[in-house]
């Protein structure tokens, strides 16, 4: 049925809400799909501003920032991925550098993705004007199927 399976995941238990759907549309077919977990790592948007030693120190900042989250998400990835594959999956990672919504696109308009499958907070109204949403971008940047499950309301 699908081939590969893009699953755009951050750390959260947001994002792990997919995974068992995926799990279970991985191995249908005579062949199981691949699963991609793809993590982003967003660029530090902090403004600097100032003079000589507070640029420098502001740039610092953020390129310990983006080495911080780096070896983060690499951590994250062979985790989620090895027990992925303890279930008899075809896994493998994607960490990139970028806006999530816009990287998840770029990366699905060029390689060969089936189906994509993510978790999103379920916003409407005002909270989801405020926050935005990654998934919303998504759905409305591609033509690739989208998997999107959300939070059961308590």
């Amino acid at each position: 049925m699908y081939k590969t399976i893009l699953v755009p995941v951050d750390g959260s238990e947001l994002a792990e809400l997919v995974l068992p759907h995926v799990e279970m549309m991985a191995k249908v077919g005579a062949e199981p799909a691949e699963v991609v977990l793809l993590m982003v790592c967003e660029p530090s948007r902090m403004l600097i501003g100032g003079y000589g030693e507070a640029v420098a120190q502001g740039v610092l900042m953020a390129e310990q920032a983006a080495e911080a989250c780096k070896g983060e998400a690499e951590k994250y990835l062979a985790a989620t991925e090895k027990r992925l594959k303890e279930k008899g999956l075809k896994v493998r990672s994607e960490l990139l550098e970028g806006d999530p919504a816009n990287e998840i696109l770029d990366y699905a308009a060029n390689n060969p993705v089936d189906l994509i499958a993510m978790g999103s907070h379920g916003r409407s109204g005002i909270s989801r004007w405020a926050y935005g949403s990654v998934a919303s971008k998504v759905l409305r940047g591609i033509s690739t199927p989208i998997l999107v499950v959300t939070p059961k309301k308590k």
